[in-house]
């Protein structure tokens, strides 16, 4: 017999229309702060008032034309103010927009959109065999727009802030301590770390060959000489409980095999060493994460990024962006032989951190 059919119901249909008109206006809005974060308009108009698209032109060298259609469509959006004839960025909206040293910066989560989009072809074939793309198979451009991501929380937060927070942690690493960054990318939490404290020798771990390039880049152009980056495929953490700390920075969920990891680092640390953990701040149930307004977002990064590159080898764990709420965690890491876990009191808009010990 055919399926039962029922008659859509007028008021849901319309709901369900002005909510995909949003999200298709969304859609095409980012693409429209990209272009403007790439062009250096926010950062022209941060500051300079009330200006015509004359004014624009004249301040960036950019046509007229384009600038008034672009400045039009931001104005529609609510995301530059209209008076007039003229165009402001508000003080407000420079923060997120145009100040790249705020933690409030937005721009580095827009900026990958173009390269995650792209990978909507390959991901159909991936819908198909199951299996994903590792970061590198997305091509340098995805390690160069992760890395600004977390650029500010590691130069703002990090050493004054986090490190603080494992008590008898800073002392150790101003005598002098072993540190390794597993899933370090391009290196600038190592960079900030390495900077603070001389003494101590840094070991950065990726198996993405696009950002241990930059991790390099990275540092030296810090002139720092106490940062070392390995691929671990080749060259593995140490096995001899030699480590004071470990760091992994939301990069465990993404990883193929994190239990794998998880003995590695357990095999690697002393006996009182630290792990200071940060991965995605996810509820323990579904039903609970549907209450979250990020949650589409996030979904759609796991299948665009996280998921994908969690299912880039055969067999691999799949855990995807949201993957790893705080029961999962810690059986994770108790299952590997950590007997202490501690969830610290750091806040962040997407991240959830923790410290670890054997």
């Amino acid at each position: 017999m055919p399926p039962e059919t029922t008659s859509p119901d007028p008021k849901k249909l319309t709901q369900k229309l002005v909510l995909l008109a949003g999200m298709m206006t969304g859609a095409h809005v980012a693409i429209m702060v990209v272009l403007g974060m790439r062009l250096g308009l926010y950062k022209a108009l941060a500051g300079a008032g009330r200006l015509t698209p004359d004014d624009l032109a004249r301040a960036t060298g950019l046509n007229e034309r384009w600038l008034r259609e672009w400045l039009r469509g931001q104005a529609a959006a609510a995301i530059i103010d209209y008076a007039g004839g003229t165009f402001e960025l508000s003080p407000e909206a420079a923060l997120l927009l145009a100040d790249e040293d705020q933690l409030s910066y937005l721009g580095s989560n827009f900026l990958p959109l173009p390269q995650r989009a792209a990978m909507v072809d390959n991901l159909m074939e991936a819908f198909r065999t199951g299996l994903g793309y590792s970061f590198d198979e997305r091509g340098a451009e995805a390690a160069a727009s992760t890395e600004g991501m977390f650029r500010n929380w590691y130069r703002q937060v990090l050493v004054p802030t986090a490190l603080p927070m494992l008590e008898g942690l800073v002392a150790r690493l101003t005598t002098g301590a072993g540190v390794a960054d597993v899933g370090c990318g391009s290196g600038l939490a190592l960079v900030e770390m390495a900077r603070a404290f001389p003494k101590s020798r840094f070991h950065g771990y990726d198996t993405s060959m696009h950002a241990l390039h930059r991790a390099v880049a990275n540092r030296d152009d810090a002139g720092l000489t106490n940062i070392d980056f390995h691929d671990p495929t080749t060259d593995p953490l140490p096995s001899d409980a030699s480590v004071d700390l470990v760091t992994t920075f939301d990069c465990l969920h993404d990883m193929t095999h994190p239990e794998i990891v998880v003995a590695a680092i357990r095999r690697a640390i002393k006996p009182d060493g630290f792990w200071l953990i940060a991965d995605i701040n996810g509820a323990p149930t579904f039903e609970e994460q549907l209450g979250n307004a990020t949650t589409p977002m996030l979904y759609a990064m796991s299948v665009l990024s996280c998921m994908s590159s969690s299912l880039s080898a055969p067999g691999g764990a799949g855990l995807g962006t949201l993957g790893l709420p705080e029961p999962e965690m810690r059986a994770l890491v108790e299952s590997h032989g950590f007997s202490r876990f501690r969830r610290l009191d750091i806040p962040h808009p997407i991240n959830a951190f923790y410290e670890v010990r054997p």
